[in-house]
C-alpha cells in the first residue's frame, strides 16, 4: 500500500504539489495522468522518500519510506532509464549483470535472484554488455529489473514505456498487470491512455500542482466514449464540454 495524505511540495517560491493525497491499494495497478508539468514525477518521488514534503505525510505499507528497516524488500522503483534522480541509476561502465550484483550487495537481497530478474525483464542475453550500449529500451528494462529485484510488496514507475517497441510495450503491459494480480501496489506514471485502459484498475489525475480525480477506471470513463474524453472534460470543461453527468 502506497499512501500520500494532504501532501505540499515546494521548489524555491514555487508550490509544486497542493495537498495532494492518494492511496494505492495492494493488487491494483494505479495510473496517475496530467500533463507535463502537472506534478506527477514530484509526488512520485516525494511517495518513495527521495523529495522531502513541506507538509503532508506518505507511507509505504503503513510506514514512512524513510524509517522502513528493510526499505529494498518494501518498496521498488525505477523513475526513468535517463533519470538523474533515480536511486537505482545504473554506472554506463558497468554490465547489466554487475549493475543488479552491485545494487543486490548494497540492498542486502540475494544474489542468486539477479539472473532470474535478468530473463524476466528479457535481459539475460545482453547481462554481459555495458550499460553505455544498451538501447533506451534496454535500459528502461534494467531499471525495472532493479525495482523487481529485492522481490517488493509496492512499486513505483515513472513513465516505464519510453524507448520501447511495440514487442516491449506488450511485454510491459503483461508485466505490470502481473505484478499487480500478485497482490502488489503498483503505481505508474503514465501519459498513454491507450495502455491505462488496457491494465489500469485506478486513475489518479494531477492538474497544476492539484488532484482534480481519484477513482477507478471504469468509474471515471462512465457515461464518456473512452478515457481521452473523460479527462480532457475534467480538465478543459470549456474546449471539451464532454457529457453532463
Amino acid at each position: 500500500m502506497i499512501t500520500a495524505s494532504a501532501v505540499t511540495v515546494r521548489f524555491g517560491g514555487t508550490t509544486v504539489l497542493n495537498e495532494v493525497s492518494m492511496h494505492v491499494r495492494d493488487g491494483r495497478l494505479s495510473y496517475l495522468l496530467g500533463r507535463n508539468g502537472a506534478g506527477k514525477s514530484t509526488l512520485l518521488r516525494t511517495a518513495c522518500g527521495i523529495v522531502r514534503p513541506a507538509g503532508g505525510s506518505v507511507a509505504i505499507g503503513g510506514r514512512d519510506p524513510r524509517e522502513l528497516t528493510s526499505p529494498a524488500s518494501a518498496i521498488g522503483v525505477h523513475l526513468g532509464a535517463d533519470s538523474a534522480g533515480s536511486p537505482t541509476g545504473p554506472n554506463p561502465m558497468h554490465t547489466g549483470r554487475r549493475h543488479l550484483r552491485w545494487l543486490a550487495a548494497a540492498g542486502g537481497v540475494d544474489t542468486a535472484r539477479v539472473d532470474p530478474v535478468l530473463k524476466r525483464v528479457g535481459l539475460l542475453d545482453a547481462a554481459d554488455r555495458r550499460v553505455a550500449d544498451y538501447s533506451l529500451g534496454m535500459r528502461q528494462r534494467l531499471g525495472i529489473a532493479a525495482a523487481l529485484l529485492p522481490d517488493p510488496e509496492n512499486l513505483i514507475f515513472d513513465e516505464p514505456v519510453n524507448g520501447l517497441d511495440i514487442d516491449g510495450i506488450r511485454w510491459l503491459r503483461t508485466l505490470l498487470r502481473g505484478l499487480a494480480d500478485e497482490g502488489r501496489a503498483v503505481v505508474i506514471a503514465s501519459h498513454l491512455f491507450d495502455e491505462v485502459t488496457r491494465t489500469g484498475d485506478d486513475v489518479i489525475v494531477l492538474e497544476r500542482g492539484r488532484k482534480v480525480a481519484d477513482a477507478p477506471l471504469a468509474e471515471f470513463v462512465d457515461g464518456y466514449d473512452d478515457l481521452e474524453s473523460a479527462y480532457l472534460d475534467l480538465i478543459r470543461p470549456a474546449e471539451h464540454p464532454g457529457v453532463i453527468r
